[in-house]
Formats: structure tokens, C-alpha cells, sequence
């Protein structure tokens, strides 16, 4: 039988200083993980199976690296989470997986279900991709080079979901082993597992045509040869973070790491095919500038919208309109603004301190210090004075409507074109322009733009 590596999220080295992780309740997400994990590691070994630890005073990085010096075929590796929202209402467990990898996705759905057996007060977040994650990628789903399953078992910033954890911790344990323990089972269900790999072959196709050369599947994740990387004039020499492996004396790489350099992967399962893509409608380098066009439809604004929020029209079936209309008035990105509003609002689920009545997509403060925030008399008015604050970091020209953004004025013009140098300035969060450029990517892919 495999080994399992667990890892605690946070309490490691991190520029410089020990990462507590996220902070609620009077404790610290590093401190819930570590004793989550010590009970989870103390029942696996009561049934028998060997479990390694990843030491605590690991950064994230040096974690990965530590498992794959260690991980053998048959092993498998989860890193556990306990989430934080702005909005203490916000719950539940979820477990993520590297995008395009169904098998990864079914072990998340074993890992998920054997927790929730145990703690069904715990709402069910569902097993989702790491693309659908804040920043679009998660290290430890796409660097461990095991079978590797993030999980956010809960939020610290929920009162329910903090006290659920720290009153039924053992439970917490108990079935997040049940999970791992049919995980293990299915990717190594017997000992004696033969030291020499086998890797099935897949089909691939670039650009609508079938490539001559087949790849392999490694733990349900595609490579391809690295030829067809040197033919898409990919230059993977200074990229240490892909993963590759040689198989009969043929250098594979991980398909899904080519997203990275302008490549669409998406995987075919009935014709066991990884599809290519490098002719791209819209390419990353091409995404970060606010004052610019939008390339959606309307349809494909409110399917996407629908996709992470069925409800999310009912009160607002007229939003991805409103939103074409309102920037494409004072020259601003559509696209970039929608997906905005789908960060800030949670796919129109607000749950903050910001109620749907108030018409507010953008978390818009309002003017004197006080804590409300601002309030639009209606849809269009909130989508307008959203488009206005953009405009106002994005460009020294002037609005075309009158305005109605209460914190225009007291914005620097021009201070931020790009998606990126929004990070600091609209948000605290200095990972804020990554994470509605990741947002954009997932809209662009969901459209089949990229």
C-alpha cells in the first residue's frame, strides 16, 4: 500500500517571517492545521497505513520540494486549509484539484464525502479545479509530483465553522481519514507495486489537428513530449517549476503547465486526448489593460455568470447588458470589469457587509470615513459609478456621464492602467490583480476564447 504525505498549511518561513496563515477567533489557521493533522496522521497509523509529515517549519515551496524527494509511485499527498472570507456568514468545506485531471476530481469527491459524513453541519463547497481558485493555480496541486489534493476544510472566519473545528476536532480527523483511506486504496489498491512505471498513451491534438506522436498519462495528468514543446517555440529552459519525467528515454512534460505560456489545455476523456491550443483569440499579455475592448458576448457574460451562480440572475437579469453598455461608454473593459464585480460580490452572492439592495458590484466606499458603504439608486447606477472608479485609476481622459462614483475625485488619475496596480489601491490585498486577472482567464476559457 502507498504512503500518505500530509501537510499543514502555514506556520513555515515566508519572506523572512513565520506565515500564521489566515487570523480569526483568537487563533491562527497554521495553529488549527497542525492539530488537525496530528490527530488525522495518529488515526491512519491506528489502521496501519504509513504516514509522513511534512515538518511545520517549512515555506510552502520547501514543502513540495520535501515530498517529491520523498514520494514514490503509489503515494499520495494532501495539504489541508481552513479558509477566511470577509464575510464571517461565508462556510463550508471544499477540496481542490489540478484543472483537466478527472481521476484527481473523483479522489477529491472520496476525500470531501468522507468528511462530511463525519460533520454534516459542514456545508459542501464541492471539488473544484485549481483554476477556480482566487489566484488560478494552486503550487501544491500542479508542482507535488504525487497524486496531490488541497483541501479547505472549513472557514476560520465563520463563528459556526470555527467552532465545529475546535469542538469536534476528532471528528474532523476520523473523516478526513476515511477519505484519504479509500484515496490510497484506489491509486495503490495492492502491495508489491512494480518499481518499473507503466504509463498509458494518450492522443494529442494541436489546433484542431492530431499530432503523430502520442503522450502519456502520469496520475491522471497528460504530458506531452518535449519535441512538440520545442515546436511551439516554448522555451522551458529558466522554467524549473514544470514538471517533467523521462519515460523510455523520452523527456514528457506536464501539459497543463503550458497555460502559463499562452497555450489553451483541455483534455478529451472519450477519445483520451489533450486538445491544444496556441492560435488564441486573446492572449495573457493582452489581458491587463483597463481602458480597452471587451471580447464577450452577452450570452456568454450571463452563462458564465449562471456556471458559478444559478441564482445569480434572478435579481439581476440585466447586469452582463449593463455592463457592456455602461463601459463601453467611457472606454473601459468590459470583461475586466464584470469579472471585478464576479470577485467582489462572490458571483452576485454578496454574504458581506454589502447587501444586493445596495446596487454596490465593487465594494465602493462611501465618502466622510463612515463605515457604510456607498449606495446606487439602481443596477445601472451601481454598474456606472463602478465603470467611473475604473476609469478614474485607468486614465487621465474624462467621463462621458456625469458622475456618479462618490470617491472619483479623491482617486489619483491614470495612477493604475493595468489590472495588476490595482493590488494595494482598490483592495489591501496585494494579490488583488492576480486574482481578477485568474477570473478573467476563466471567462476567456469558459467563452473558448482561450
Amino acid at each position: 500500500m502507498g504512503r500518505i504525505f500530509i501537510s499543514a498549511a502555514h506556520g513555515g518561513k515566508e519572506a523572512g517571517g513565520i506565515d500564521p496563515g489566515s487570523i480569526a477567533g483568537g487563533t491562527t489557521e497554521a495553529r488549527e492545521m497542525i492539530l488537525l493533522r496530528d490527530l488525522i496522521v495518529t488515526e491512519l497509523r491506528a489502521r496501519t497505513f504509513e504516514v509522513l509529515a511534512v515538518p511545520d517549519d517549512l515555506s510552502a515551496a520547501d514543502s513540495i520540494a520535501w515530498i517529491n524527494s520523498r514520494g514514490r509511485r503509489g503515494d499520495v499527498a494532501l495539504e489541508i486549509h481552513a479558509d477566511a472570507a470577509s464575510s464571517p456568514t461565508v462556510r463550508g468545506a471544499s477540496v481542490f484539484y489540478i484543472a483537466n485531471n478527472n481521476e484527481r476530481k473523483s479522489n477529491g469527491e472520496l476525500l470531501l464525502v468522507g468528511l462530511l459524513r463525519r460533520i454534516p453541519q459542514l456545508p459542501n463547497r464541492g471539488v473544484k479545479p485549481d483554476t477556480d481558485s482566487g489566484l488560478g493555480r494552486l503550487a501544491f496541486c500542479r508542482q507535488t509530483t504525487l497524486p496531490s489534493l488541497l483541501m479547505q476544510v472549513g472557514f476560520l472566519s465563520s463563528p459556526d465553522d470555527r467552532a465545529l473545528l475546535q469542538n469536534r476536532r476528532r471528528d474532523f480527523a476520523l473523516g478526513i481519514a476515511d477519505g484519504l483511506a479509500s484515496w490510497s486504496r484506489v491509486i495503490d489498491p495492492t502491495p508489491g507495486t512494480p518499481t518499473e512505471p507503466t504509463y498509458p498513451s494518450i492522443n494529442i491534438n494541436i489546433n484542431g489537428q492530431n499530432y503523430s506522436e502520442q503522450g502519456i498519462l502520469v496520475n491522471g495528468n497528460a504530458y506531452i513530449p518535449i519535441d512538440l514543446v520545442d515546436r511551439l517555440r516554448i522555451d522551458l529552459t529558466t522554467a524549473q517549476n514544470v514538471n517533467r519525467v523521462t519515460y523510455r528515454r523520452v523527456v514528457y512534460v506536464k501539459a497543463v503547465e503550458l497555460r502559463d505560456f499562452n497555450i489553451s489545455v483541455a483534455w478529451d476523456g472519450g477519445t483520451r486526448t489533450v486538445n491544444l491550443r496556441s492560435i488564441l483569440v486573446i492572449c495573457k499579455g493582452q489581458m491587463d489593460q483597463i481602458i480597452s475592448r471587451g471580447n464577450t458576448s452577452e450570452v456568454q457574460l450571463q452563462l458564465f455568470l449562471r456556471n458559478n451562480n444559478e441564482n445569480a440572475l434572478a435579481k439581476f437579469p440585466d447586469l452582463p447588458k449593463l455592463y457592456r453598455e455602461e463601459a463601453s461608454i467611457e472606454g473601459v473593459n468590459y470583461d475586466i470589469a464584470f469579472c471585478q464585480m464576479c470577485l467582489e460580490t462572490g458571483f452576485l452572492r454578496f454574504g458581506g457587509d454589502i447587501r444586493a439592495e445596495q446596487n454596490n458590484f465593487a465594494g465602493l466606499g462611501s465618502i466622510g470615513g463612515g463605515a457604510a458603504a456607498a449606495s446606487f439608486e439602481s443596477a445601472r447606477i451601481g454598474v456606472r459609478a463602478h465603470i467611473q472608479h475604473l476609469k478614474a485609476y485607468a486614465s487621465l481622459e474624462p467621463l462621458v456621464n456625469e458622475v456618479v462614483d462618490p470617491r472619483f475625485r479623491f482617486v489619483t488619475r491614470g495612477i493604475a492602467p493595468l489590472i495588476s496596480q490595482l493590488s494595494g489601491r482598490w483592495s489591501a490585498d496585494l494579490d488583488y490583480g492576480a486574482k481578477i486577472t485568474a477570473m478573467l482567464q476563466r471567462l476567456y476559457e469558459s467563452a473558448g476564447l482561450m
